[in-house]
C-alpha cells in the first residue's frame, strides 16, 4: 500500500521597515562608519533583524536600513523601547542624529522569500 503526504507550506509574511535617511552633505562616511560599529551591534544585542542597511546607489547624502518585525505591534514595542533606552541615549544616538537631515519609514508586509532576498 502506497501512502501519500501531501505537506501545504503556509506563506508566512513580516513587516518590513524601510528607513531612508536624508544625511548632511559629506558626513555618509561617518555615519556607516557609526551604523557599523555603534549602532549595529546595539540593535543585534535588543533583537532587531537588521536584514539590510548602507548607502544608497542613487545619491552620496541617502542612507538605508531595512529591518524585518513579526507585527507592527512588535515593531512599536521594540522601537518604543529601544529609542527610550539608556543604551541608545546614551550610546551612539548624538553622533548619530547630528548627521541625519531627516528620515521617511516606510512599511510593507512581505512573504519570507521576499525578505530573504532582500538580505545581504
Amino acid at each position: 500500500m502506497c501512502k501519500t503526504l501531501f505537506v501545504m507550506q503556509l506563506s508566512i509574511n513580516h513587516f518590513i521597515e524601510i528607513r531612508s535617511l536624508n544625511l548632511k552633505p559629506g558626513t555618509r562616511e561617518e555615519f556607516h562608519r557609526l551604523y557599523i560599529e555603534e549602532a549595529l551591534p546595539l540593535l543585534k544585542r535588543w533583537d532587531f533583524d537588521v536584514v539590510a542597511h548602507g548607502p544608497s546607489l542613487y545619491d552620496e547624502n541617502s542612507y538605508y536600513v531595512i529591518r524585518r518585525f513579526d507585527s507592527l505591534a512588535q515593531r512599536e514595542q521594540m522601537e518604543d523601547a529601544y529609542y527610550a533606552s539608556d543604551d541608545w541615549r546614551k550610546g551612539p544616538r548624538e553622533a548619530m542624529l547630528a548627521l541625519i537631515e531627516n528620515y521617511t519609514d516606510i512599511v510593507l508586509e512581505l512573504d519570507e522569500v521576499t525578505v530573504q532576498g532582500l538580505r545581504k
